[in-house]
């Protein structure tokens, strides 16, 4: 059988060998002491399932644990589950209609309590219901039906054959959730349940004491965790907020941290803290992509958010592929790695860079600035000076762009440039940033939150778990635009819908050869760039992070959660 097959390819592809960090520290949970990590970005919420965030993805994953996660190189490995299933092993089954996991014997979330298989049937229900707002719902793509077949034993059943059925509950992004602590949070109640979105109840190394939003977190090491011997840290301070000249300096420079996130700053400027010798800089390429979203929507204050986040109201002028072809055309991104980030990025046209097989090779035409080609654009299709005062319009209307983005040196470096590129062709940008707490926070409440798009064009970064794009990908889905009534999650931002995109990931889902899998991925790349410039892709971007020369174990992960492996942390002896 062709899917059996493939699907039996592409399992023996990973690795799954347990974890193996050399333990410098003496074996005993807590005898590191006390460790400090900072996250410029601070988090909102302790939630993954209630934010897009990376920064909420990433505080939650050292409490909330998923069955299975990426390591370094992109290998599925177990972690609440007993192994990896496959064809082979029969964890899959021959039609890739279902895939059956098993718990690890004797796992015990944080407070003392037995995880069960009930715990992942639940968080199916919570992420899939009807009436809430999953920012992970794409994880759960075709899933028809969750359920425990004991205690230990979850079988998850699909609508149709899945080639790679490891979306729901496998990653950072798509922990599990315990029933008993989230029982009264399911649907539209689940932004309301804050006792239990700012401290889960986990299996993760460390338990949250003390959480305050968009501020700081403090953790001690679960007493209940699986490996007794772990964490070697006895308790965490986790600090959020600032920027990140001041988070790189805090580990690089001055000692007074131990991991710093994120360092989205010049090269320059980090060889330059990196010299001081108290810490040491780490970067690795993954599927991180700064970009450019384009909003199909009338953004206008007057109109209600019902209508504000549906294309029942287009978008005045980004409705009109050729203003989003010219905006792409007329930006330099040769000139924005220079300045944004040297040999740690590289210009991209494309949304998925990587892994090499569904990557669009000949998607290129962005990577040369056309100037004249994108005025000329914009004149065949009608957008001229109609009053000389140096903006374009249209039936009366003009080129006026909102521009938002977080609040960040190298993105408002961007800001500036890309302004100054659009004013050569005619339009007028005004800049907006955000405090990234805010603008990744997920609060459905706030009218910033880049869910919400209250603006004509945004800029941002985020990635995938693993080397698959297909659950990446099936988040521009029609039906994953956020609303009102869904909390405002979803990863579709710039509320794009096309039937033949939806159709084309129904078909990715049911597809098992590995190169037929590439075609199609790159196909629905193209859709969302090159052939509609919904999405307008600028840097492939390494991810740029810094450790404390006395802090091992730290291994940097592109592919998960940076914390993916922060159990195996220790300080090193002086």
């Amino acid at each position: 059988m062709k899917l059996k097959t493939a699907l039996m390819g592409a399992a023996a592809a990973v690795a799954f060998t347990p974890l193996a960090f050399a333990q410098e520290h003496d074996g005993v949970r807590g005898s590191s002491g006390h460790l400090n990590i900072i996250y410029w970005q601070a988090p909102s919420i302790l939630n993954p399932f209630l934010s897009g965030g990376t920064k909420d993805v990433e505080a939650s994953s050292i409490i909330l644990e998923p069955l299975a996660r990426y390591d370094n190189t992109g290998a599925l490995v177990p972690y609440l589950a007993e192994d990896i299933p496959t064809v082979a092993n029969g964890g899959v089954s021959e039609d890739l209609t279902t895939i059956t996991w098993t718990l690890k014997e004797g796992l015990l979330w944080s407070d003392g309590t037995p995880v069960t298989a009930a715990d992942a049937v639940f968080t199916a229900e919570y992420c899939m219901h009807p009436e809430g707002g999953c920012a992970q719902l794409s994880k759960y793509n075709g899933v028809e039906n969750v359920e425990a077949v004991d205690d230990r034993t979850i079988r998850i059943t699909f609508a149709t054959p899945q080639p790679n059925p490891y979306g729901p509950m496998v990653g950072g992004q798509s922990p599990i959730l315990q029933a008993a602590q989230f029982a009264d949070c399911l649907g539209a109640r689940a932004p309301e349940c804050t006792d239990a979105n700012f401290g889960p109840i986990g299996t993760g190394p460390f338990v949250v004491t003390d959480f305050r939003t968009n501020d700081v977190i403090q953790l001690e090491a679960n007493p209940n965790y699986r490996d007794a011997s772990k964490p070697a840290f006895a308790t965490v301070t986790f600090k959020g907020g600032g920027d990140a000249t001041a988070a790189g300096r805090a580990v690089l420079e001055t000692g007074e941290f131990d991991y710093a996130w994120n360092l989205q700053l010049a090269p320059d400027v980090i060889q330059s803290m990196a010299a001081a010798g108290m810490g040491t800089p780490v970067s690795a390429f993954g599927t991180l992509v700064e970009r450019i979203e384009m909003n199909l929507t009338n953004p206008s204050p007057d109109l209600p958010p019902e209508t504000r986040s549906t294309a029942a109201e287009p978008h005045p002028f980004l409705s009109d592929e050729n203003v989003r072809r010219a905006l792409s055309m007329a930006i330099d991104r040769e000139l924005l790695v220079e300045v944004g980030y040297g040999q740690a990025g590289r210009a991209t046209c494309n949304l998925v860079p990587g892994p090499e097989i569904y990557a669009s090779l000949d998607n290129t035409g962005c990577l040369v600035q056309d100037i004249d080609g994108a005025n000329a654009l914009l004149n065949e299709a009608g957008w001229i000076d109609s009053n000389g005062n140096g903006i374009r319009d249209k039936d009366g209307v003009e080129l006026n762009i909102l521009f938002q983005t977080s609040t960040n040196a190298v993105r408002q470096d961007f800001q500036a440039l890309i302004k100054d590129m659009w004013d050569q062709i005619g339009v007028e940008t005004e800049l907006r940033n955000i405090d990234s707490s805010v603008f990744f926070g997920g609060d459905p409440g706030s009218p910033d939150t880049f869910e919400k798009f209250y603006a004509d064009v945004e800029m941002y970064a985020n990635n995938f778990d693993g080397t698959d794009p297909q659950a990446y990908l099936a988040g521009y889905t029609c039906e994953k635009a956020p609303r009102p009534e869904t909390q405002w999650q979803g990863e579709n931002i710039n509320r794009f819908c096309d039937p033949a995109y939806d159709a084309l990931v129904a078909e990715l889902q049911q597809t098992a050869d590995i190169d037929e899998r590439g075609r199609i991925a790159r196909q629905l790349n193209d859709m969302l760039t090159k052939d509609s410039m919904v999405i307008v892709p600028l840097v492939d971007r390494g991810r740029v992070s810094a450790h404390a020369n006395s802090l091992g174990g730290v291994v940097l992960n592109t592919w998960d959660s940076e914390l993916w492996n922060v159990a195996d942390w220790f300080r090193i002896a002086e």
